[in-house]
């Protein structure tokens, strides 16, 4: 089984090193920094290590360790919750001695020397309580309240389809830990004056035809009026969804060189296909893509709605 092979090889390395994706979200910080906890909790010996870039909207969840480049001579790599290298925060995630994935993205990019990959599970977050339970590993209450943040983000707090049985199980086991989850659950879903303000501008600015797809653009200059950055803009990103008739939806999020990042959105229809089109990938139901052009931003929504119209 593959979670007996990485507990092995966390058991042979020293120093072990733990990677997540770029712009993290709570699941990329939780089963990250869950992780480390759980090695920690078990393995006091080792150097277990956090790497990323420290996201001031999510520090309050966790903050990164310092790494230096000697850290990766003979360490163990471990990268949660990244389908893909490109992704992956910190480039040094080649220096170490092994490397091992851990994610429930679709597979399209096998890297690693081991790789685990469940796209059943609803969340890297409850892959790595899965693993800890399943090989018999210890949480501390932290470790406990990163990972229970990690799957209620990426679950949308227990809405969104990927959400199963065997999640609701994992969640539970993880709330008999001593944390304040009713805290946690508040502090998720809060949000600055400046955030409701910029989901005013998306319900004005939507633009939704007959069929239920959906658009709107966010520009340089209206981050800018509203003081909101590109890593902001992802607190609106379900925004458009809680509109009855909103059925799938793309916010273009314009880069400060001129090309889009785009967040694909779905309720039923699979829209990962459209993004892997234009240089993405990700989910049935969430993913992300790159336009380089107001024209491919155009054929990117003539794509929804082909896609609804059938």
């Amino acid at each position: 089984m593959t979670f007996n092979s990485i507990l092995e090889k966390i058991k042979t390395y020293d120093t072990i090193i733990i990677h997540r994706h770029q712009r993290p979200d709570p699941d990329a910080i939780g089963s990250q920094i869950g992780l480390r906890e759980i090695i920690r909790t078990n393995f006091p010996e080792k150097n277990v290590l956090a790497t990323g870039i420290n996201e001031p909207t999510l520090s309050w969840i966790a903050e990164m360790d310092q790494v230096a480049d000697s850290d990766y001579e003979n360490a163990l790599v471990i990268v949660t919750d990244t389908a893909n290298t490109p992704r992956i925060d910190d480039e040094r995630y080649t220096k170490g001695n092994f490397l091992i994935k851990i994610d429930h993205h679709p597979n399209e990019d096998a890297y690693g020397d081991i790789v685990h990959v469940d796209t059943t599970a609803s969340s890297a977050s409850e892959i790595i309580t899965d693993f800890a339970l399943t090989v018999g590993l210890q949480l501390s209450d932290f470790a406990a309240s990163v990972l229970y943040n990690g799957i209620v983000g990426d679950t949308g707090r227990f809405l969104y389809p990927a959400t199963t049985s065997k999640t609701m199980q994992i969640a539970a086991k993880l709330r008999e830990y001593d944390f304040d989850f009713s805290a946690m659950a508040r502090r998720m879903d809060s949000f600055p004056m400046k955030i409701a303000k910029l989901q005013g501008y998306v319900f004005d600015h939507l633009v939704v035809d007959e069929n239920g797809a959906a658009r709107v653009v966010l520009t340089q200059k209206v981050m800018s009026d509203f003081e909101v950055t590109e890593a902001e803009t992802s607190a609106i990103v379900g925004t458009p969804g809680k509109i009855d008739s909103v059925e799938s939806w793309a916010i273009f999020v314009e880069q400060s060189d001129g090309t889009y990042r785009v967040r694909l959105r779905s309720k039923t229809a699979i829209i990962n296909g459209i993004a892997k089109r234009h240089d993405g990938g990700g989910h049935p139901l969430a993913s992300g893509a790159n336009s380089y052009s107001l024209e491919e931003n155009e054929q990117i929504y003539q794509e929804i709605k082909e896609l609804l119209a059938k």
